[in-house]
């Protein structure tokens, strides 16, 4: 599948999207204005979902917005970004959700509130949840379907495997503060490209 990264220049957009199938990081402005002109609409929008992000309300509109065209929203970043984000590995609020769903590790429950959440989401193949080390790539680091690697991958697949509560999904969207500038310079981002589609 070929995606198309946003642009300033909304014609740009158009034209683009006539030859391809997916968009990422687009914001609400560049959908619309994809959607002037589109004859086949978009099937996802690609972009930075995680825990820490769930009361911005430019991401609630995002999200509402893709819901009601159809276009399924795919995460990227479920461990934060640009990271992954080592304060989130370390939140209390994560690990003790974790620890009530049978010592789910804090990247666990991270990427299954994204998921929980109706986005699908994307993973790094490494051995911990992408911290840079044990990348799935050549010979002798454990990318076999024994080794190392494959056993973190199993380990991410098994967020389908259970589900948080209500109370948990509830308490991890109100959650803020550690995420909080990452979240902000994302948004300052689209918010200056929603400023120049609409100029």
């Amino acid at each position: 599948m070929l995606m198309l990264r946003d642009s300033p220049d909304c014609d740009a957009m158009q034209a683009q999207w006539e030859v391809l199938q997916g968009v990422i990081n687009y914001c609400e402005g560049s959908l619309k204005c994809l959607l002037e002109t589109a004859k086949v609409k978009p099937a996802i929008n690609y972009y930075m979902v995680h825990v820490g992000m769930g009361q911005n309300p430019t991401l609630i509109s995002l999200s509402k917005f893709c819901d009601e065209n159809g276009i399924r929203t795919f995460g990227y970043g479920a461990v934060g970004e640009p990271g992954p984000n080592a304060e989130l590995f370390n939140s209390p609020i994560l690990k003790n959700i974790g620890k009530n769903h049978g010592d789910k590790a804090p990247e666990e429950v991270a990427l299954r509130w994204v998921i929980q959440g109706g986005a699908a989401v994307s993973v790094r193949p490494t051995t911990n949840f992408g911290l840079g080390v044990g990348v799935c790539t050549g010979v002798g680091t454990g990318a076999g379907t024994n080794g190392e690697c494959a056993k973190g991958l199993w380990k991410r697949a098994g967020v389908f495997d259970w589900k948080l509560t209500e109370k948990g999904m509830a308490e991890l969207t109100d959650c803020h503060g550690w995420t909080l500038i990452t979240t902000l310079l994302y948004f300052r981002q689209l918010v200056v490209r929603v400023h120049m589609v609409h100029r």
